[in-house]
């Protein structure tokens, strides 16, 4: 069809309205839905209630019937010859060239910045393709998505701060989950044998472009596997997913060229700290260089504080921001790994490792402990820093132990922060971004 054509060919189009602009005798109105834009064309004399058209405004539900033409500027419209107020806007609808500028009210308003701003919806339609894919890979090597519960008797699997709620019928506190992992080993120790969960959990902490108190996590269980194996199988998910989304495995984030293609960088925990310190740490090292070494880095230690728990620290703020990536840091002390099975080379360590990419942690994993005799007795360190004010650290959790009474086979388990994940993939520099509804700081009363 030429410029200025029109055709006989007639059809229904509804949407919402993005521009109005009248001139004079004749009308024109852009008209989106989810799958894109269409222009509608009006003339008085031929479009019903053309006054009516001519004074829509933009952020309005409109249907409207008419013929395909194309104008005099080459553009595939609708020469309407009816329509029907389908939903009409009441508020402002923000500038059509610029849509909703001020940050704060575009996460305030979500419903608002989605239809003004093409850029959120991309990153929320990438977000459901990462998790569906997530879901196909996963299931094509055999394991089993599963659903466990939301509220826990005892906060575990995470050393996290939960949230608390009150059941009324049973008169108990319950804790909104930090973590689905303990009751998903129960179902290996069940003789599921591959078996992972999407969904969200709740950690009640501080609010940054990395965190939200409700996020989505990927938690996944092997057995007959150890961190070696999830090592792999994580750079050929991450991987996979860039390939099968974007095209590509490279990714640019934060500012930073990243190449996710395998194999990934491996380096042990005490390697990087080693680097920042200056000389060489271990869990032998006086206690006294390990705080100054913590302080030199900004931050403070306390008194139960272990050297495994220093190290950490020191990590965190000496090291882990200056990773590009993608790095896999493994082999972590048993102070902080209450949860993994010990190093087959050296006890004081676990088989647990971290994939750092653009200065932010990814995934944690590791080789699970299976001796219910050691978890007691890591559970009653955790419960005694519990006591001494750690709020992140676990309870004794008995119903766990029993289930691993009952035997769990050799096993590997693995978190990924779907969040993050999304971050990473879309290029996005907050978390808000990737989270259709983020928690918000509350507006302040006026006045």
């Amino acid at each position: 069809m030429a410029a200025g054509e029109e055709s006989a060919e007639r059809e229904s189009v509804a949407g919402r309205v993005m521009l109005v602009r009248p001139q004079g005798r004749i009308a024109f109105a852009t008209l989106r839905d989810s799958s894109g834009e269409i222009q509608l064309f009006a003339k008085a004399g031929e479009t019903e209630r053309f006054d009516e058209f001519a004074r829509l405004s933009i952020g309005d539900w409109v249907g409207a019937s008419g013929r395909i033409v194309k104008t005099r500027k080459g553009e595939l419209s609708i020469l309407v010859e009816s329509f029907e107020m389908l939903a009409p806007a009441g508020r402002s609808f923000g500038d059509k060239w610029r849509g909703i500028t001020d940050v704060e009210l575009r996460y305030r308003r979500r419903e608002v910045d989605l239809w003004a701003n093409e850029e959120p919806r991309r990153v929320l339609t990438l977000r459901s393709n990462v998790i569906a894919a997530t879901r196909s890979f996963l299931q094509e090597r055999g394991f089993v998505e599963v659903e466990t519960p939301m509220l826990h008797p005892i906060p575990g699997g995470a050393l996290a701060r939960p949230f608390v709620t009150h059941h009324n019928a049973l008169d108990t506190d319950l804790y909104l989950r930090v973590a689905p992992e303990l009751y998903l080993k129960r179902l290996v120790v069940g003789g599921f044998e591959r078996v992972f969960e999407i969904g969200r959990v709740f950690r009640n902490e501080g609010i940054s472009p990395r965190h939200n108190p409700e996020f989505t996590i990927l938690e996944l269980y092997q057995a007959y596997a150890d961190y070696g194996d999830l090592m792999t199988l994580t750079e050929e998910l991450v991987s996979s997913l860039a390939v099968g989304l974007l095209g590509t495995t490279s990714v640019i984030c934060d500012g930073r060229t990243v190449e996710l293609s395998a194999p990934w960088e491996r380096t042990t925990l005490m390697k990087l700290v080693s680097g920042a310190c200056g000389f060489e740490v271990s869990l032998d090292t006086p206690r006294e260089r390990l705080e100054e070494a913590l302080r030199n880095a900004g931050g403070l230690s306390r008194a139960s504080d272990g050297a495994g728990k220093l190290i950490l620290e020191i990590y965190e703020k000496a090291c882990e921001s200056g990773l590009t990536g993608p790095v896999i840091v493994k082999d972590f002390p048993v102070e902080v790994s209450p949860l993994a099975r010990r190093h087959r080379d050296n006890p004081a360590l676990t088989e647990r490792f971290e994939v750092v990419i653009a200065g932010r942690e990814l995934a944690n994993a590791f080789s699970e402990l299976t001796d219910p005799d050691d978890q007691r007795a890591r559970f009653e360190k955790q419960a005694a820093a519990r006591a001494a004010g750690d709020v992140e650290a676990m309870a004794v959790d008995e119903d766990y132990i029993r289930a691993l009474e009952y035997g769990l086979p050799p096993t590997a388990g693995l978190g990924i922060g779907m969040d993050r994940l999304v971050m990473l993939l879309a290029g996005a520099a907050s978390i808000r971004d990737v989270i259709a509804f983020p928690t918000l700081r509350p507006v302040p009363p006026a006045g």
